[in-house]
């Protein structure tokens, strides 16, 4: 299949964090969907949980652009996948506008994707404290990269007709237009936590309150009809969009092994599943059960990784580990991955029946992948809370041989990372890239340290490592038993699709 994607777009970024880049692409969705419009969203970067406020805004899911995780050369077909049908796209960048994976230069920056997409950039400008020098700003980020076009500005947090009079008169002769001006008073409230706003699903009916106060906020506040002429004059992308069934078919039958690099992730560099066709699946018969946690203490899911499964064969089940007491019924794989368990621990550790299940579903060698807080979900015990005194640890499922606290200090950034084990997900030797995002701790128990294979506490086989990270620093990290590969590491299987396959091949009774 070839073809071209011409959806028009547009690249909300920001001269630095916290300039209100959320606020105004939220609201700019929003206020597109609500007029009619089929509107796509996307985030630049690994973040679960803006895609969560996105997806309220337009009915669509949520999707991210991570050229880390996946590669420069992935994110027009990615982008392509999850605009199709759409009116317009509005990618919401992150952190600053050229800041990207430490040490790497623009990679995964909000520009590098800005290039990619051939995308127009507007330039969210908090503008609270200036007034003439907002010109000097606008020009210095237009002009060190006259591949990035800078194309437009919307200023934030004006204080007073006067205060915008003056901020327009200085950028007049900028070569860059305003649309739009939003004033400091009437801030929508949006908790944040670890750097984030709360996910939507643990605040759902004050996000839908928020995401229409930001609507009608950008409606007052911006030149909707000059936006949407300026994301039409994005040119069409080359090549397919992407595809979960081709990219499976790719994987099956490429030769390629591990590959390393910023384009690594890009190719089909993952050999799990490779030498076996479309047609191994879980057999030939019924398609198998994937059970993938959600509810408000799982909400951290790439929406691609469902449908891979779903093109490797699998009849994919969302089911929430808050309020429901079994697994799906036939389910023969669990994925669970990231959130907030220590917000919800009580609660899981309350619900006892669910909880043996995951235990037996472990001891019947079933396949589970975890990740972060699936990883914490699996372990011994959580203790949620921070104390002087320290808190008492609530019982989790008790898969691994570990016991999961808060800690003081914030876990965060991109990882490279080799596979130390044999696992249903990759086998020994595939290279990864993947993100780690966490304020947790594990503790392992006797023999299942770090540095070696775990014991057999409970019966079973040992916990062994899952990976090994090798960048930026060289540790050893997650672990493997039995069907269960359980981590810190948030990876993006539309990289590696063969996990999928590999993943759902396992499911076969």
């Amino acid at each position: 299949m070839v073809g071209t994607t011409s959806v028009p777009r547009l690249v909300i970024a920001a001269p630095s964090s916290g300039s209100g880049k959320t606020t105004v692409a939220t609201g700019l969705m929003a206020a597109f969907a609500a007029s009619g419009l089929a509107v796509s969203p996307h985030k630049v970067g690994p973040d679960y949980i803006d895609p969560g406020y996105h997806a309220l805004a337009t009915g669509r899911p949520g999707r991210n652009l991570d050229a880390y995780l996946c590669g420069p050369g992935m994110l027009p077909g990615l982008f392509g996948h999850g605009a199709r049908g759409a009116d317009l796209a509005v990618v919401e960048g992150v952190m600053a506008l050229y800041d990207g994976a430490a040490q790497q230069g623009e990679l995964a920056s909000t520009a590098q994707v800005a290039k990619v997409l051939r995308a127009p950039v507007v330039l969210v400008v908090d503008a609270a404290s200036q007034s003439r020098s907002v010109a000097a700003l606008v020009h210095g980020f237009a002009s060190w990269d006259p591949e990035v076009r800078v194309d437009g500005v919307i200023l934030n947090k004006v204080g007073s007709d006067r205060h915008e009079e003056l901020l327009r008169e200085a950028l007049a002769g900028s070569g860059v237009p305003v649309f739009g001006a939003l004033r400091r008073v009437g801030a929508v409230h949006t908790p944040s936590r670890h750097l984030g706003l709360v996910p939507v699903a643990e605040r759902r009916a004050e996000a839908v309150e928020s995401v229409a106060a930001l609507a009608d906020r950008v409606r007052a506040g911006c030149d909707l009809p000059g936006l949407l002429e300026l994301a039409r004059s994005a040119p069409p992308l080359p090549g397919p969009a992407w595809d979960p069934a081709r990219s499976l078919h790719e994987a099956w039958t490429t030769d390629a092994g591990p590959a390393s690099g910023p384009d690594a992730c890009s190719s089909a560099e993952s050999d799990a599943g490779s030498g076996t066709g479309p047609s191994s699946g879980a057999g030939r018969g019924a398609r198998a059960v994937v059970a993938v946690a959600g509810g408000s203490a799982f909400t951290f899911s790439y929406a691609e990784h469902a449908e891979l499964l779903t093109a490797a064969g699998a009849d994919v089940v969302t089911f929430d580990p808050l309020r429901e007491s079994r697994l799906p019924e036939g389910t023969r794989g669990l994925v669970i991955g990231g959130g907030f368990p220590e917000v919800y621990a009580a609660e899981l550790s309350a619900n006892e029946p669910l909880r043996a299940a995951v235990a037996a579903l472990a001891a019947s060698g079933a396949p589970i992948a975890a990740e972060c807080a699936g990883l914490l979900y699996l372990a011994r015990s959580l203790a949620p809370e921070l104390d002087e005194a320290g808190a008492a640890p609530l019982p989790m499922c008790g898969v691994l041989p570990a016991d999961a606290r808060m800690s003081g200090r914030l876990t965060l950034g991109y990882r490279e990372a080799v596979a130390l084990s044999p696992s249903p997900l990759v086998p020994v030797g595939a290279r990864v890239r993947g993100h780690e995002f966490h304020r947790t701790v594990i503790s392992p128990g006797a023999g299942a340290g770090p540095d070696g294979p775990g014991d057999s506490a409970g019966g079973g086989p040992a916990a062994l490592p899952a990976w090994g990270v090798v960048r930026p620093t060289r540790q050893v990290e997650g672990f493997v038993r039995g069907g269960v590969h359980a981590s810190y590491l948030h990876v993006h299987w539309a990289a590696t699709p063969g996990i999928a396959a590999s993943f759902v091949r396992s499911c076969a009774p």
